[in-house]
Formats: structure tokens, sequence, C-alpha cells
């Protein structure tokens, strides 16, 4: 498996990646409601436009692509960053494929200058996330009205 940068012509596979997530994975804590718009907010034009603004990569299981993540600022912040769009498909969880992505997360420029980094997590992937050593920000453990959780690092 290797990690890389997304190219334009991966948004589409992306994009498919992270709704069959939401919609199978997810949706033990989630609303069909909800999942649905989460996936009209993150269509191929959307993951462009996001890698505009991020370090966007994808993790290719030979020409299949089968996980993303990203890092940018947090609201355009020099010592400040966050992760976002972080999915594995699947059938591809539980093989260490979700660390790789934090791994390489944690060793982009936006992450090594940064002091705090959060991450508006899913109540799915919270459970990953602490695992990984982020912590509920502000000690906040519950959904708040977008229905995330807050976690963060500090550096």
């Amino acid at each position: 498996m290797i990690i890389r940068r997304i190219e334009p012509e991966d948004a589409e596979k992306v994009s498919a990646l992270i709704a069959r997530t939401l919609r199978e994975v997810n949706i033990k804590d989630y609303s069909s409601e909800y999942i649905e718009k989460i996936v009209q907010e993150l269509q191929p034009k959307d993951i462009l436009e996001r890698a505009k603004w991020t370090h966007f990569y994808v993790v290719c299981d030979e020409d299949r692509i089968v996980g993303c993540g990203a890092i940018g600022p947090y609201w355009g912040k020099v010592d400040e960053s966050s992760f976002f769009t972080i999915f594995v498909l699947p059938e591809y969880q539980v093989q260490g494929i979700g660390r790789k992505i934090i791994d390489t997360l944690e060793k982009d420029e936006y992450f090594l200058r940064a002091n705090r980094i959060e991450i508006p997590a899913s109540i799915t992937a919270t459970p990953f996330y602490i695992k990984m050593g982020y912590t509920y920000k502000n000690g906040i453990s519950v959904p708040d009205e977008e229905g995330l959780i807050r976690l963060e690092k500090h550096r």
C-alpha cells in the first residue's frame, strides 16, 4: 500500500469511498438523513475544493483507493491545524490503514508547525482517535450541533 497526495482524477473515487463508508459504517451512530446530508457535502467537486486548501492524501492498494485523509489550517491559523475527511473502506478497516493515515498527517508540515491539532470526529471514529492520543476538547465527550465530537492534541 502506498500513500500519496490526491490528484484531480481521484476525486470521484474518494467521494464514492466516503459515501460507502458513511452508509455502511457510520450508519450505526447516525440517521440515514444525516448520512445523506454529509454525502451530498462531499461530492467530487467538494473533494477537489477541499484539496485546494488542505494537504489531502489517499491510500492505494495497487490501483484502488482504500482510504483518505487531509490536514489543513484551523480557521486560517498558522499555529493550529485540523484533520479532515479521514475514511477507510469498510473491508480495509482494522488493518492499520487509519494509523498509516494519521502517521502521514502527523508528519505533514501543517501538523509540524502547529501547537494544537483539532479533529471534528464522528461518533464512530472517536474511539480510534482516542487510541491515537487525541483527547476531548474542553473535556466535552458528546456530539455538538453538527453531530461531531471535537478532539485535540497539543504538541
